[in-house]
């Protein structure tokens, strides 16, 4: 059984991808205490392409689990026959296996159309629905390659172990929700989607790309945003220059405590001594990059303080993206919808030439910025110093030195 993303068919859009979550609970019904039925409708742009079934056994509430499991029949039932005894209690076997569980989830009949029949696809599906349904004291079971009937669980099985799920037996394996690994793997697996979502293509799968995103796309990237990022980006931009100009109204010359708020107190603590001059500057950065973005629809930093404003405005629209679905709808209004919209990871990797402002983080690498420490010079890096870092990285290109600022 194969664990290489398949990967989906030309023309099958995963950006469109959505899960409706179904379950009808029966107020007073006492069968319905201990096992919850969930049917996932799996669609694309509101058309069905596939189903799954999720069946949570909680195991403090029924009479006896097992029992009321094997009531399910199929797959569920022959859960319950390895994981719990007779009494309905969980095997000694079962709880050596696991770090530490009160509650099963058990997936099962998968059905996909054959565009979107994809390990990869399917994990992420997987990756999704043990968000909604299951917490750390979950496990989550799925077919193993001797329980494989049909093409849904053998996709299931191949979900299951780019997941990390651990074999239990020849016909079961085990997700324990209570380690890291399991998350881990839904991390790439979500990475590895949202490449091939935007890429709309078959991408070579590198099995020794442990740390990236397991993709290796041949040719030049492009490097144009998509409309509704760059209205996305602007809005955050904006948002940040809001906040940082009332930093500076607020702490004006004086000098910042580590753990202060606010966007100043958000940069390396090598800045944290800048007089306000300064502080104003970095203000301008934001409102440059935004400004660019209205005139052009794109940005490229021209200054180690830019690459510093457009890092942190790229993860404030990862957060808007995530946090204010409301605010980016009317934000974006009116603006073409791209399979490559809201990719914030491309954006960190493209838009910069590289991220050596970063490493003014890393407290091991204290005096970096300095021309004269030794990795600065190994690495031949540049502007990190603060006084350097409103320097034109391109001086033909640097921006209009009488542009003024935005607030005096």
């Amino acid at each position: 059984m194969s664990t290489h993303p398949g990967p989906a068919a030309a023309g099958a859009d995963l950006a469109r991808l959505a899960l409706d979550f179904h379950h009808t609970h029966h107020l007073l019904d006492p069968a319905a205490q201990g096992v919850q039925t969930w049917e996932v409708r799996i669609t694309a742009a509101g058309t069905p392409v596939g189903s799954l079934t999720a069946v949570r056994g909680l195991y403090w509430k029924p009479d006896n689990l097992r029992e009321r499991m094997v009531d399910e029949q199929s797959f569920p039932a022959l859960v319950a026959a390895q994981l719990l005894d007779e009494e309905g209690r969980f095997t000694y076997e079962f709880e050596e296996f696991i770090e530490s569980a009160s509650s099963v989830l058990v997936l099962d009949r998968l059905q996909m159309d054959e565009a979107f029949a994809d390990p990869l696809v399917v994990a992420g599906v997987v990756a999704a629905v043990i968000d909604r349904l299951t917490d750390n004291y979950f496990a989550v079971v799925l077919p193993a390659k001797n329980a494989c009937t049909d093409a849904g669980s053998a996709l299931l099985a191949e979900a299951g172990t780019l997941l990390s799920a651990q074999e239990f037996s020849d016909e079961l394996q085990i997700i324990d929700n209570a380690l890291a690994a399991p998350e881990e793997a839904a991390q790439r697996v979500r990475m590895r989607l949202r490449s091939l979502a935007r890429h709309g293509q078959p991408a070579a799968w590198d099995e020794g790309d442990e740390e990236g995103d397991g993709w290796d796309e041949d040719g030049e990237e492009d490097e144009e945003l998509t409309a509704r990022t760059a209205a996305v980006l602007r809005a955050a931009l904006e948002e940040l220059s809001e906040q940082i100009w009332q930093d500076v109204a607020a702490v004006g010359d004086a000098p910042l405590g580590r753990g202060q708020g606010g966007v100043l107190g958000s940069l390396p603590p090598i800045t944290f001594g800048q007089d306000r001059q300064w502080r104003r500057q970095m203000a301008r950065c934001f409102d440059d990059l935004a400004a660019e973005l209205a005139g052009t629809g794109t940005v490229r930093p021209g200054c180690t303080g830019e690459e510093m404003a457009l890092h942190l405005g790229i993860d404030r629209a990862k957060s808007l993206t995530r946090n204010r679905p409301r605010m980016v709808a009317e934000t974006v209004e009116g603006l073409g919808e791209d399979r490559r919209d809201f990719d914030w990871d491309w954006c960190s990797t493209v838009l910069f030439e590289d991220h050596d402002v970063l490493m003014l983080f890393d407290a091991s690498l204290d005096g970096i910025e300095d021309r004269g420490n030794e990795i600065n010079q190994a690495l031949g890096l540049a502007n990190l110093a603060a006084a350097d870092w409103f320097k034109p990285f391109r001086p033909r290109q640097a921006r209009d030195p009488d542009r003024g600022f935005r607030h005096s």
